[in-house]
């Protein structure tokens, strides 16, 4: 057999695995239920503690603590505590403004000795809470004023151990930062769709709830704190290993939170590398399966693609074929996630970002598992 040969059969089986992952991730996504309940005032339900832990946010932490002390969730039941992580700026001095509203202020008196300063903070965070769940979310999000009501509902209407809630990009600022909305709904979208499935694989710590008796039963970050990142995704799968099936996703849209995309090439994919370096730590042998067979459908499709520039007089048409079944499945896919969002108008999008993806995705795999990153001022592991 060629290699030509060769490259075309790998070509082929990865695109047939990628579209039925695809196609699979879909239905999970179409198994979780729209949730519409409200928050309940009868006495005796759950006290709630949000938290977030904040470094050099002066710019962003007033709106959202201005967001949270808004809820219209029953105060008494209600704490909030804002985690100061060595913050070189004004953060601290805003949010000791925001005593007067309930907010608790905690600084990190750590110096420049630890990898996982964000797992500290969350640490320290519910060591200090009294809430019996807990919600934590980004110093630099939005939310609407029934963002807590809705996600505490849902927690308690199905008896969750943990409940991952929508995060999406909003107020972008450039062509550059729209793409990555579309990008990061279908992130929002793979990790409600592996509950759906019941089978978590991510969630984002922008917008996630836990029971705080689970975090301690757990051992809390104890195993996973020696990397910078993870305090979401990798806590999910210490929870999933005994609580798969106690792990839920709010489909709400009064439960999304909103932030902002990344200004800049260089914070993207910085940030990327960050997320992907936790892949280094998986357990769960499906997640890593998962996150193989994406990365090698790309790689074949990149080697097919330069085989199609290389012979153009004969128009390898074995990539267009291959390509035009990424931008279809994906379309299914992202289709709904853009609905929610109310962001159809990304959709023209797709294929372009299709392509760029898969470049993207190649070097991102490679990068996010060597060497450092820079994440807050900070090299980390």
């Amino acid at each position: 057999m060629s290699i030509t040969t060769s490259l075309d059969v790998f070509l082929v089986v990865m695109t047939l695995v990628y579209t039925f992952l695809v196609l699979y991730m879909r239905w999970g996504w179409d198994r979780i239920n729209w949730f519409s309940g409200r928050q309940s005032t009868q006495p005796g339900l759950a006290k709630v503690s949000v938290l977030i832990a904040a470094r050099n946010e002066e710019e962003n932490i007033a709106r959202t603590l201005d967001c949270i002390v808004a809820q219209d969730f029953p105060k008494d039941r209600l704490e909030i505590i804002v985690v100061d992580d060595h913050s070189t700026d004004a953060t601290a001095d805003i949010v000791a403004g925001y005593a007067a509203r309930g907010v608790k202020l905690i600084k990190l008196n750590e110096g420049d000795k630890l990898n996982s300063y964000k797992k500290l903070a969350i640490s320290r965070a519910i060591a200090a809470a009294t809430g019996d769940i807990m919600v934590t979310t980004d110093a630099d999000c939005r939310m609407g004023v029934r963002w807590l009501s809705t996600v505490i509902a849902c927690f308690e209407q199905s008896d969750a151990k943990m409940l991952s809630s929508p995060v999406v990009y909003s107020e972008e600022k450039s062509y550059f930062e729209r793409l990555q909305t579309l990008e990061f709904l279908y992130l929002i979208g793979l990790g409600a769709a592996g509950i759906g499935n019941g089978h978590p694989t991510t969630c984002n710590g922008a917008n996630l709830a836990y029971r705080r008796d689970v975090f301690y039963a757990m051992g809390g970050f104890n195993g996973i704190d020696n990397l910078a990142s993870g305090d979401d995704e990798l806590f999910l799968h210490k929870v999933a290993e005994q609580h798969a099936d106690k792990i839920g996703f709010c489909k709400s849209k009064d439960a999304v939170v909103y932030t902002d995309a990344k200004p800049s090439l260089k914070a993207f994919i910085s940030q990327r590398k960050r997320w992907a370096s936790k892949s280094t730590r998986y357990k769960d042998k499906k997640v890593v399966a998962l996150g193989v067979s994406i990365w090698l459908f790309n790689l074949a499709l990149l080697a097919a693609a330069v085989h199609f520039l290389v012979d153009l007089p004969n128009l390898h048409g074995l990539f267009l074929i291959a390509f035009a079944l990424k931008v279809v499945a994906e379309y299914i896919f992202i289709y709904p996630l853009c609905a929610f969002a109310d962001r159809r108008n990304l959709l023209v999008n797709l294929p372009f970002l299709s392509l760029i993806h898969a470049l993207y995705l190649l070097y991102i795999g490679v990068a996010g598992n060597v060497g450092k990153y820079s994440w807050k001022d900070r090299k980390v592991n």
